[in-house]
């Protein structure tokens, strides 16, 4: 029996895991599974967890059931691609034929003093769940500095405003406006949202160092009660200790296929793939369907084509709150109460294993 072994149950790795099962594993595969926690999460939805706006279980999805599908729960402490071996904290070593990496991401501090020890974070599922203890727990008129102004931080900035009206919210952002690399009628509309709703926006933003309830925006102390870090993502450490080569971000550098050089039954999915674009849910699907090819093909002993065809991402979407969102699809600028209803449709869809 071949064994498929699947690093990290994020969105690369299920849909890995819907495209074999349940019907077009091969009779002499198995896969196995392994991860730190029990089910799949919604990480796209972990800032309005943190904010208090939906129930953890919302943003859980059960793994797949079938009989030749193992499900490990533990701590990666090390790949041995020598070895073919992947080494756990509190279990025994599982031996893989083909692994597929995909541990996902953890926050990047940039270095700056602080900020791994003072900030709360919503990279896991278990530190959303701190953040919203933390900033549900917080006193009226309290101050939350977010520091980050992409997709996150904005999301996170905006649900927080509609769940806790009462507290005052500082985001941090290094560009000149809010979204700047997103066209100027988004950029504007998501500005005009906060501006509306009381988030106090600081641009040009240079956090310079952080300390116990003390934020330094180009070296001027900034007094806030909690901070949450959303200014950046690297890939997993496991993954950032491979004696493979990385591009400048310390994401895995792969071949056509998919695979590590030298290791074509290796691959890796998501976050810690040097791809042309940003990382996103989205990516690590597509990405997962072209590796599913490319496995199924080598264990037929199938010739792989020459070329492979291009990752096609359909847009970005993003929230403002429960009733308002922006977006780009086929690089058409959306905002308002469409771009909401279609964010709740696209994960809708996902939840129920359509899409």
């Amino acid at each position: 029996m071949k064994k498929l072994v699947l690093l990290g149950g994020g969105y690369g790795n299920m849909r890995v895991l819907r495209e074999l099962l349940p019907n077009h594993l091969p009779d002499d595969v198995t896969i196995t599974l392994i991860d730190r926690v029990p089910y799949h999460s919604l990480k796209t939805e972990y800032y309005a967890l943190a904010a208090g706006t939906i129930s953890d279980q919302e943003v859980r999805v059960a793994f797949p059931e079938h009989l030749n599908l193992n499900i490990v729960y533990g701590e990666v402490t090390e790949i041995n691609l020598e070895k073919k071996e992947i080494l756990l904290s509190n279990s025994d070593s599982v031996s893989f034929d083909d692994l597929i990496i995909g541990l996902g991401c953890e926050d990047k501090y940039h270095n700056i003093p602080g900020a791994d020890t003072y900030t709360y974070s919503i990279q896991t599922i278990g530190k959303a769940r701190d953040t919203y203890q933390k900033l549900n727990n917080l006193p009226a008129n309290s101050i939350v500095s977010i520091v980050g102004g992409g997709l996150s931080g904005i999301e996170l900035a905006s649900e927080l405003r509609e769940s806790r009206p009462d507290l005052i919210i500082k985001l941090f952002d290094r560009g000149k406006t809010i979204l700047s690399s997103f066209p100027e009628r988004i950029s504007r509309y998501v500005q005009n949202w906060f501006n509306m709703n009381g988030v106090d926006v600081v641009n040009e933003a240079n956090i310079t160092k952080v300390e116990d309830q003390l934020l330094f925006n180009n070296n001027e102390p900034v007094h806030t009660d909690v901070i949450v870090w959303t200014a950046g993502i690297q890939p997993n450490k496991i993954v950032r200790d491979l004696n493979v080569e990385k591009d400048k971000q310390g994401r895995v550098i792969l071949t056509k296929y998919h695979n590590v050089p030298n290791h074509e039954n290796v691959y890796v999915v998501g976050d810690c793939a040097s791809l042309p674009y940003a990382p996103s849910a989205q990516l690590a699907e597509g990405q997962a369907e072209q590796i599913v090819m490319v496995l199924t093909k080598r264990w037929e002993g199938k010739e792989l084509p020459q070329e492979m065809p291009t990752i096609k991402l359909k847009g970005v979407l993003g929230s403002l709150g429960k009733k308002q969102g922006f977006g780009l699809m086929a690089d058409r600028a959306i905002t308002g109460r469409i771009a909401r209803i279609l964010k709740s449709g696209v994960l809708w869809m996902y939840k129920f294993h359509k899409g």
